[in-house]
């Protein structure tokens, strides 16, 4: 039997057993991988570069794209390139690195979520104590505090898992590595520290879910009592967006990890790893955008400026290769 000792790689789990699959799948995923990085890397050029946008709102939104690019460089390129290369292999480090850098990532995004339900109450609720609740200091200690939060939560977890003696083989059933996988080639019956920390993640998580429905109710009773019909339809599109993105967080989430064992398959475990890493950041924006016409407005004019820029580029390089000539 093996022991954490004499691991140095460890196996994932493949899409297909078939070349010809692998290759689709490498394919499909630089697809989801490019929707990800231009729909992300619009909101995050396109908030920062407009003065308009330089809102406690939008400078969540930036924070929330950024982690949502994180997560996803994470898990999809590796995969990618074992895909390309026929192989399963991640090294014992690579995989540690993997799980934490995940776990840092996607408890950073949820805690960021929570805090944006509290910009969304107070916008509603409190909107003349707006900008004296949410200043520009108050936000940034809110983004550090969801990163924070997210960075402890990741070290904790990672550090404890790799401290288990694993005896149990070195292969794990997901395309990546997340840590009820990892543990279960844990030959330890001293589950206690992990089952601490379980509790603890939980009770995060709840309290965050708590919260956020607790800000929602308090918000959907004050647009309820906004006389005009123009008032409450403005209210709703300010919160639909994050309400959506939240559900389809903590829905996916919630299926992977709490789903009853007589559902657990290796090829249903895949499938919804998918749905819970890899389509949020790439359907983020979208929603973000679909009913936001500032958003849509400044990634517009950021696209106009690329494309015009491009083309003076290209027109400058074609005046100087005719005077060359």
């Amino acid at each position: 039997m093996s022991n954490s000792s004499s691991i140095t790689h460890f196996l994932l789990l493949p899409f297909a057993d078939t070349r010809e699959l692998q290759l689709c799948h490498f394919w499909l995923f630089l697809g989801i991988s490019l929707a990800a990085l231009m729909g992300n890397g619009l909101i995050i050029t396109s908030t920062a570069c407009d003065q308009h946008l330089h809102t406690p709102r939008y400078f969540f939104l930036l924070n929330l794209s950024l982690l949502d690019l994180c997560c996803i460089s994470t898990t999809v390129p590796r995969f990618m390139a074992n895909s390309l290369r026929d192989t399963r292999d991640i090294s014992y480090t690579g995989c540690a690195a993997q799980l934490f850098f995940f776990l840092f990532f996607i408890s950073a995004d949820y805690f960021l979520l929570t805090i944006m339900s509290y910009d969304r109450y107070v916008a509603i609720c409190k909107p003349l104590h707006y900008r004296a609740l949410l200043g520009s200091r108050a936000c940034v200690h809110m983004a550090a505090a969801a990163w924070g939060a997210g960075f402890l939560h990741a070290l904790l977890h990672t550090a404890n898992t790799f401290s288990l003696p694993l005896c149990g083989g070195n292969a794990v059933e997901q395309f990546f590595c997340v840590a009820p996988h990892i543990l279960k080639l844990s030959c330890s019956h001293s589950y206690l520290r992990e089952a601490g920390l379980l509790v603890l993640s939980c009770l995060l998580a709840l309290g965050s879910f708590v919260f956020i429905v607790g800000s929602y109710v308090q918000i959907f009773r004050a647009v309820l009592r906004i006389p005009s019909e123009q008032g409450r339809h403005k209210a709703f599109s300010m919160c639909l967006p994050h309400l959506a993105v939240v559900s389809l967080f903590v829905s996916t989430g919630t299926f992977v990890y709490l789903k009853p064992p007589s559902f657990s398959c290796p090829s249903l475990d895949l499938v919804l790893s998918v749905l819970y890493s890899g389509v949020p950041p790439v359907v983020n924006p979208l929603i973000y955008s679909l009913r936001n016409q500032e958003l849509k407005d400044a990634v517009r004019k950021q696209m106009t400026g690329c494309v015009s820029a491009a083309i003076h580029c290209l027109l400058s390089s074609a005046k100087g290769s005719q005077r060359r000539s």
